[in-house]
């Protein structure tokens, strides 16, 4: 790994946009993507599949550092696949039992330490969008641009509302709002990497911008930091 190689690190709390804006950049770039709150989400569903208690920290240690999983991009559907084991586990992975178990071994710190290296090695040229909670902070504190997305908890739980219905996933909206405030709690007060924006980071408030909005002021700001890639990348695809 180099650090020369392009990294733009997408922070935020759950239903900021950070997903939905970093798959946008990978594909417009040509860049890979971490997902990073989805290996925690896949620690947590295979610690349920292998009977280990989120409370047995040394068993889900050992469970991290030889995590069998892999992710898949489709083209068509913008979906990052999950496969754990061989098994398509997208769709369990995303209810809200399993964000909320992920959110509670996150501030573990041995957890944290076991996922560290695995992160690291989705840094390949020519380039990386790394989307989580402590990418700009603490996995890849040398990135050259460092995003942070914010956005009102009942605006949140209000999009997390409607992806989930999207999925055909049943949920409860004010259930949903008790649940980001409780994750926010939890992610922004653990001692171990913080939910917090790095110092040279910038903000982006999502709350009353469309996607559209936000992708192009996140793309104004790659266009500033990175002018020689959006060139080539209009090269390539003759824009």
């Amino acid at each position: 790994m180099s650090s020369i190689t392009p990294i733009i690190t997408v922070d935020g709390p759950s239903g900021c946009g950070k997903g939905t804006l970093s798959v946008f950049l990978a594909k417009k770039l040509g860049w890979h993507l971490l997902d990073s709150g989805a290996l925690y989400r896949v620690l947590s569903l295979a610690a349920k599949l292998h009977a280990v208690r989120l409370d047995n920290h040394s068993a889900l240690e050992v469970l991290g550092q030889h995590l069998d999983v892999c992710f898949e991009f489709d083209e068509n559907t913008n979906v990052i696949h999950a496969v754990l084991e061989g098994q398509d586990i997208t769709h369990e992975i995303r209810t809200e039992s399993c964000g909320s178990d992920a959110s509670k071994i996150a501030a573990i710190p041995g957890v944290r330490k076991a996922l560290f290296e695995r992160q690291r090695a989705f840094l390949e040229s020519p380039g990386l969008i790394a989307d989580g909670r402590d990418m700009g902070t603490v996995i890849f504190p040398e990135a050259q641009l460092k995003l942070f997305l914010d956005a009102d908890p009942a605006i949140r739980a209000k999009r997390r509302f409607n992806q989930l219905q999207a999925m055909g996933v049943n949920a409860n909206l004010d259930d949903l709002f008790l649940e980001i405030n409780q994750r926010d709690i939890r992610d922004r007060q653990r001692t171990i990497s913080p939910l917090v924006p790095a110092e040279d980071a910038i903000i982006i408030d999502t709350s009353n911008l469309s996607i559209e909005e936000v992708v192009a002021r996140s793309m104004a700001l790659v266009g500033g930091v990175f002018p020689d890639v959006l060139m080539n990348q209009k090269k390539r695809t003759g824009g």
